[in-house]
């Protein structure tokens, strides 16, 4: 197979649309960023189009990868759904190739970011892990024996909507009890918020540091509390391992992968986080001390992950 020199990844998020010319070493040449207008269809494909375009004036672009939320056929061509833009069934390949004159390929995004630490990043050296992306919700991606896993349909490993609390908190995708309601930033913040709306003596180093707003606690000031030694953001970080650990020897007790990559902003917090996580997975994997344990770890390519996985798969 020939491998093509230069391709061009697209992350295309809800605040932003970040596009990069990526070479075979997963180093990026060149970036360019614009505003994401998520509300309108056209105007997001106008502007992935402008930021290729942008990026192809200057450098032998030869194919094109396109890294997005939501269920992209296996054929790797049409977003089925997207949540935060209003795609339906559409044929993004066709319509993006018709104007680039490019090859173009559609991935989702987490499982652009898995390949991107599968081939460069935190799981380099192995055939099988997960990468775990803890934000807003909990995103993942799964390549096993060296292949992006995408399932029957295109839309496997949406491991945030495993359900694990029966009737429990109701998420985004309509379910309730979904691993996201309790491992994931937003939960983080609703826990800590939920205390110190109830005057929780226990959060009033939180709230002075959020200036007695509700709404200024997030999760980069909770892990700052974590990391100058408030005992209530560092429980709040370790509960939330606990959670990250518990759904992660679940998953391995099916999947059986040899590294599982934390990322996302959430991932920040380190061994604030991982610590715990290590040690819920330790105690509650299937077979524990009669198998080997599986390494957590931080992924390593950070926000670009998406990225450089989203072109590179377009080389395949």
């Amino acid at each position: 197979m020939t491998v093509k020199k230069l391709a061009c990844g697209v992350d295309v998020g809800g605040t932003k649309i970040l596009g990069g010319v990526v070479d075979h070493h997963g180093n990026i040449i060149e970036d360019h960023r614009v505003e994401s207008p998520a509300k309108s269809p056209e105007a997001v494909e106008a502007a992935i189009i402008e930021v290729v375009q942008e990026l192809k004036s200057r450098h032998p672009i030869e194919c094109v990868g396109i890294g997005a939320a939501g269920y992209i056929d296996k054929d790797r061509s049409t977003v089925m759904f997207a949540p935060n833009i209003a795609w339906r069934d559409v044929p993004l390949k066709e319509r993006l190739e018709k104007v680039l004159e490019l090859p173009v390929v559609i991935e989702n995004d987490a499982n652009a970011a898995a390949w991107g630490e599968f081939e460069y990043g935190a799981g380099a050296e192995v055939d099988n892990m997960m990468l775990v992306t803890v934000g807003t919700g909990v995103g993942g991606g799964l390549v096993l024996e060296g292949e992006l896993y995408r399932g029957a349909f295109g839309v496997g490993a949406e491991i945030g909507h495993m359900r694990v609390v029966p009737n429990g908190h109701l998420c985004g995708c309509g379910n309730r009890g979904c691993w996201e309601q309790y491992a994931s930033g937003s939960a983080l913040v609703r826990n800590v918020r939920s205390a110190a709306r109830a005057g929780s003596l226990l959060a009033r180093d939180v709230l002075d540091r959020a200036e007695g707003d509700l709404d200024k606690i997030k999760g980069p000031l909770v892990t700052e509390a974590a990391r100058d030694g408030d005992a209530f953001a560092i429980e709040a970080l370790t509960d939330l391992g606990i959670w990250l650990g518990e759904g992660i020897a679940s998953i391995a007790a099916v999947l059986d992968p040899a590294v599982v990559a934390i990322g996302g902003g959430v991932a920040d917090a380190d061994d604030l986080l991982l610590g715990p996580a290590r040690r819920a997975f330790e105690a509650q994997l299937t077979g524990r001390g009669h198998r080997p344990m599986l390494d957590i770890r931080k992924a390593t390519l950070g926000n670009d992950a998406g990225l450089i996985g989203a072109a590179d798969l377009a080389r395949k």
